[in-house]
């Protein structure tokens, strides 16, 4: 069986080579994608991100990537969405003021900690998983597992069945959500070591599965 095809989205901002670089590490082939027509023959989505959330939707909007995320997802067909790829899921975000994709209720909220908290919340942290149902854990301890953030939003949903993670940052806020084959986490795999690959590796097999 040849590697599964994964649509990396380029819109312009994220740590799109390091992403692809673990992919590839863990036997995918990741594509570079800008536009609808590069979905075309993808088996999975992965949607990175670092920035302004407003930003992002706003791109998204742009090149049509936005209800074809939406379609990709009510569709069940495995997404993985990291750091922005996770916010851009809610309804409304605090920092833009604007809408986001609404796959989920909820809103992205800014951190709101004493002054010992720096913000953005960065460097590693501990996701406490909820769901050890979840394939995206398979092989990682349900707690003390560190993982890399670099945040100065989190995502409140109102559905406390999606959650899938949490973390501690001045109390705890959801660092994971799932539903189905749509995963997403506010900490960055690629940037996570020997955890984050097994993340990786993970979704990589729910994609494999997904296709027998």
């Amino acid at each position: 069986m040849s590697a599964p095809k994964i649509a990396v989205l380029d819109y312009g901002m994220g740590n799109l080579r390091s992403v692809c670089k673990a992919l590839e590490t863990v036997g995918a082939a990741p594509a570079l994608v800008t536009d609808t027509a590069g979905l075309a023959g993808a088996d999975a989505i992965v949607f990175p991100g670092q920035g302004a959330i407003g930003d992002c939707v706003a791109s998204l909007q742009n090149s049509g990537l936005d209800d074809a995320l939406r379609g990709w997802i009510a569709d069940d067909r495995p997404y993985l969405g990291i750091c922005l790829g996770l916010q851009a899921l809610f309804e409304h975000s605090e920092e833009s003021g604007g809408p986001g994709l609404g796959v989920f209720s909820g809103k992205v909220a800014r951190f709101r900690l004493p002054p010992e908290y720096k913000i953005p919340h960065m460097g590693w942290n501990e996701a406490r998983f909820e769901r050890e149902d979840s394939p995206l854990r398979e092989g990682l301890p349900a707690s003390g597992s560190q993982y890399y953030f670099v945040h100065s939003y989190y995502v409140a949903p109102e559905d406390p069945s999606i959650i899938l993670c949490r973390t501690d940052y001045g109390g705890d806020f959801v660092s994971g959500v799932w539903r189905g084959n749509c995963f997403a986490t506010q900490f960055h795999p690629e940037k996570s070591q020997a955890n984050g690959l097994r993340i990786y590796r993970n979704f990589l097999e729910c994609v494999t599965r997904s296709l027998v």
